[in-house]
C-alpha cells in the first residue's frame, strides 16, 4: 500500500495543465486511480439532464474534473512556500508528515 502525501484538506498549488500556478483546497481523493479534487481548479462544463424527483433542473453546469497526484505539490503551512514531503516518527510515537524546506511538523 502507498502513503499518500496529500491529503483531504490539504492546500496545494498546481504544476501542469491548464491551471498551472492556481492554488486551492484538496476536497477528494481517488486512491486507486491516484487523482484528486481541487476546489475551483480544473473547472469543465457538463450538460446536466433534470431530474424530477430531486428537483434538480438541467442545463450546463460548472464542475472541478480531478487532477493527477503529480500535477500538484503541496503548499506549506508555516513557510507557505510548494515543498515535498517527508515522515519522521514523533516523540509520541505517530508517524507524521514534515515539510523538507523548513522542518516544521505538518497537520
Amino acid at each position: 500500500m502507498k502513503t499518500r502525501k496529500i491529503h483531504k484538506d490539504d492546500t496545494v498549488i498546481v504544476l501542469a495543465g491548464k491551471d498551472k500556478g492556481k492554488t486551492g483546497k484538496v476536497k477528494k481523493i481517488y486512491k486507486h486511480k491516484d487523482l484528486l479534487l481541487v476546489e475551483n481548479v480544473n473547472m469543465v462544463k457538463r450538460n446536466v439532464k433534470p431530474n424530477p424527483y430531486k428537483n434538480e433542473q438541467g442545463g450546463i453546469v460548472d464542475q472541478e474534473a480531478p487532477l493527477h497526484v503529480s500535477n500538484v505539490q503541496l503548499i506549506c503551512d508555516a513557510c507557505t512556500k510548494p515543498t515535498r514531503v517527508g515522515y519522521q516518527i514523533a516523540e509520541s510515537g505517530k508517524k507524521v508528515r514534515y515539510c523538507k524546506k523548513c522542518n516544521e511538523v505538518m497537520s
